[in-house]
């Protein structure tokens, strides 16, 4: 009985994450900052392989902290929400340059949501 809850709370929560999610990628496709959604669906679809794939990446990639730290962490974010646009139809990134401003722009709107929500 208590593994059923916990998996009704695991699917809580990546359904509260995606939505989240796909808040802050309808958002930045809205700016036309280097990365477009169709809708709201793939904005969703888009952030949960977003957040999979770079929690992946993460653990190939050493943690320098500070200023370097951030930098190549905008890089392999960067470079997964370009391989995501090669992945998903409904989503379209403007090349390198356009996901590195992307990657910049998820970073500020989920800092401020995270403001916001806390």
């Amino acid at each position: 009985m208590e593994s059923t809850g916990v998996l009704v709370g695991a699917i809580i929560g990546i359904l509260i994450a995606a939505v989240f999610s796909g808040v802050i990628i309808w958002l930045v496709g809205k700016l036309n900052v280097g990365l477009t959604v169709k809708n709201f669906g793939w904005a969703m679809l888009a952030g949960v392989l977003i957040g999979i794939l770079t929690n992946i990446a993460n653990h190939f990639v050493k943690d320098f902290g500070g200023a370097v730290g951030f930098a190549v962490q905008l890089v392999v974010s960067a470079l997964v929400i370009l391989a995501c646009g090669k992945i998903l139809k409904g989503l379209t990134v403007e090349g390198f340059k356009g996901a590195l401003f992307a990657a910049a722009a998820i970073a500020i709107i989920g800092f401020l949501i995270t403001l916001i929500a806390v």
